[in-house]
Order: C-alpha cells, then sequence, then structure tokens
C-alpha cells in the first residue's frame, strides 16, 4: 500500500513530499490515518542530524488522527477511533514498570532509531528502506503503522488539528511544572525561553496557582504573550537576568525550567535559583553539548538540577488533563497554534525556525 509522506534527506534540506511503501501492520500496531500533525525543534534538529536518526526519514511526532485498523493483539483500540500519539517505550523495563516511560531504557533506539525493535521500518521506496517510527509514530505521513503504547484515544468530537501537539512540545512543558517541579501555590517560577515548550511551562504554573510567574526570551512579542497567559514579570533575554530575578524575588527563584538548550546562558539560569531552588532542564541540545555553572556559588546553595524528557509524562494521564484544562479555558494552548496544510510543511519548518509561528500545525487533506 502507498501513502504520501515528507520524507528528510540529508541535513538543511527541505522535506521532499513522495509516495512511499507502508508495510503490513504488526500484531501491536494501530494503522493510523492522520489529520495533523505538529511540528516541533526536535523534527528540525533530526532532520540538520543532532541525533542520527538514519536519512532518508519520516519523521514528525505529533500526529493526531483515526484509525483505520488495528493489528491482532490489539484489544483497546477499533477501527474509527481517534487517537493522539506521542513517544514509544517497551512497556516492561524497571522505569516503565514503575510509572517513568519517559526514561524507558530502550527510549534512544525506539524514538531515534528509525526502525522496529526488530530491525524493520515502515516505509520503503523504490526498494530503499525509510527511517519510520520516529518516536513510535513518524506523523509526516498519511498513513503510519504506530505502536499502540503511543496512541491517547479522544473524543469523537475532539479538534485533532488543535490537539495534535499536545504529544510532545505542550506536555513536555507543562509536564516540567505540572509532574516534575509541582510549585506550591504562591511559589516563583521562572521559564527561560518563551517558545511554544516554554509558554506552556508559564500556563501550567499559572494553572499551579505560582504566584510569581517570569518569562525570559529574546523576542518582544512573546513576551507580551507570555504577559497574557499568565507572566506576571518578562525579562529581554541578554540583560542581567539573574541578578533581576535575585532582586525582584528577594533571594532567586524556588523552580526554574530552561527550554532553551542554550549552553552559554546556563550559568545565569543556575544563578537565578533561590537557596534549594529546582531547575527543570527540558531544552534540547546536540549531543556533546557542555554547559558549565559556578559549583563555588551553587553549591552552599544546595540547588537541584534536574533533566525532564517529555514533562515526565503517562501520556495517557497528562494529555487528557491537558485537554481538561484546555475545555476549562485554563490552559489555552490553542492560542500558540498556526495550521498549515500538509503541502506546506517546509513553510511551516521556516516560520517555526523564524519564530513568525510559535507552533505549527500541518493538516492533511481528508478524502
Amino acid at each position: 500500500m502507498k501513502t504520501t509522506a515528507a520524507v528528510a534527506t540529508a541535513a538543511e534540506t527541505p522535506l521532499t513530499l513522495t509516495e512511499v511503501e507502508i508495510d503490513e501492520l504488526r500484531p501491536d500496531e494501530l494503522r493510523v490515518r492522520m489529520v495533523a500533525s505538529g511540528v516541533c525543534h526536535t523534527d528540525a534538529i533530526v532532520r540538520d542530524q543532532w541525533y542520527p536518526t538514519p536519512l532518508p526519514a519520516v519523521l514528525g511526532h505529533e500526529g493526531a488522527g483515526v484509525v483505520e485498523e488495528v493489528g491482532a493483539g490489539v484489544v483497546d483500540f477499533a477501527p474509527g477511533d481517534r487517537v493522539l500519539l506521542s513517544y514509544s517505550t517497551c512497556g516492561h523495563c524497571r522505569a516503565c514498570m514503575e510509572g517513568a516511560p519517559a526514561y524507558c531504557k530502550d527510549f534512544f533506539s525506539l524514538n531515534f532509531g528509525g526502525r522496529r525493535i526488530d530491525g524493520s521500518s515502515a516505509f520503503t521506496r523504490d526498494d530503499e528502506q525509510v527511517s519510520s517510527h520516529f518516536f513510535g509514530q513518524s506523523s509526516f505521513a498519511a498513513l503510519a503503522n504506530v505502536p499502540v503504547r503511543c496512541a491517547v484515544k479522544v473524543g469523537a468530537d475532539a479538534p485533532l488539528e488543535t490537539l495534535a501537539p499536545l504529544g510532545c512540545g505542550i506536555q513536555t512543558g507543562a509536564g516540567a511544572v505540572l509532574n516534575v517541579l509541582r510549585p506550591e501555590p504562591g511559589a516563583t517560577v521562572v521559564v527561560f525561553g518563551a517558545g511554544a515548550v516554554g509558554l506552556s511551562a508559564v500556563m501550567a504554573a499559572k494553572v499551579a496557582r505560582a504566584g510569581t510567574i517570569i518569562a525570559v526570551d529574546m523576542h518582544e512579542d512573546r513576551l507580551r504573550l507570555s504577559e497574557e497567559l499568565g507572566a506576571t514579570h518578562t525579562f529581554k533575554a541578554g540583560d542581567p537576568v539573574a541578578a533581576r530575578i535575585q532582586e525582584i524575588t528577594g533571594g532567586g527563584a524556588e523552580y526554574a525550567v530552561d527550554t532553551t538548550g542554550v549552553a552559554a546562558i546556563f550559568g545565569d539560569v543556575v544563578d537565578s535559583l533561590a537557596p534549594r531552588g529546582v531547575l527543570a532542564v527540558v531544552g534540547a541540545a546536540a549531543l556533546g553539548t557542555q554547559a558549565s555553572f559556578d559549583i563555588g556559588t551553587s553549591l552552599p546553595k544546595g540547588v537541584t538540577i534536574r533533566t525532564v524528557v517529555e514533562g515526565d509524562s503517562i501520556p495517557q494521564v497528562l494529555v487528557p488533563r491537558l485537554m481538561a484544562l484546555h475545555a476549562a479555558g485554563e490552559f489555552p494552548f490553542d492560542r500558540l497554534v498556526k495550521t498549515y496544510p500538509f503541502e506546506q510543511i517546509n513553510d511551516a519548518f521556516e516560520d517555526s525556525k523564524s519564530g513568525v509561528t510559535l507552533k505549527p500545525v500541518v493538516v492533511f487533506a481528508q478524502d
């Protein structure tokens, strides 16, 4: 069976829209016809080979669609079900069994390896293997074979074009606050980087009733939006941010989220913390990136630096929670979303890179 896909062929090169052959469904998989897919910074950095997913590859990992067929071993889904898609896990390692699937022992191979565990790819083109199963899904294809563990069932009236980004970027920012930091009402939370992930953290801090919410970014328009979404203070990147945070908080922030992955500012991020402050690092950086901070000054403060993957979320738990908050008007992440026809996916990538669009979502034409 053939399907249309956007294929990454080389670093720093636009995706190529082409037909690929999709293979037979495995017993633990769903065949999903995509309705929409978010475009994430991770798609761009993998296209550009920061992480070594083999090219050519079908990327995309914020998929939303309708189940067309279920594998022989699937019992909880049926054709016609509407689903949001998230990251892939093995389901049986210690981390998965302890409720921390984002730290699955096979996370890297399952999400970045471009193959199933058995070494097969779902896609071929002219008898050449094309990497599939990116984050279990490769949602930049009209049809994808997706492990059932990646799927979150949603209602028949769920607006998939809006909800698609919940599968990665939105849950990453929100989960860093709600699952990891868990600020007390009235606490101070500072968010470095006011892109889609950072603004999701700002909105989550408001949900958690943080008293002081500080956003730091280089773009004035993003800082203005962060104020509309819950930030009580904003600072322009490049200012003496750590000192200003220390000043307005009377000794530093209890909690911080770094969404930038920029090594040069890491020292300032750590310096913004109060004694016993906690930093959640979620921003992706190229493998081998080194960051430094002042150990001598930080040691007496007893700070915690915690790396966070996918917001420490169990998608089947956090995604419905975020949907409920959104429906109640308490988590308006739809304000970040701009849709593009699937055929304009390269425009979506460019607009994301330039900052014109915070969260692009490509929408597939339906028959």
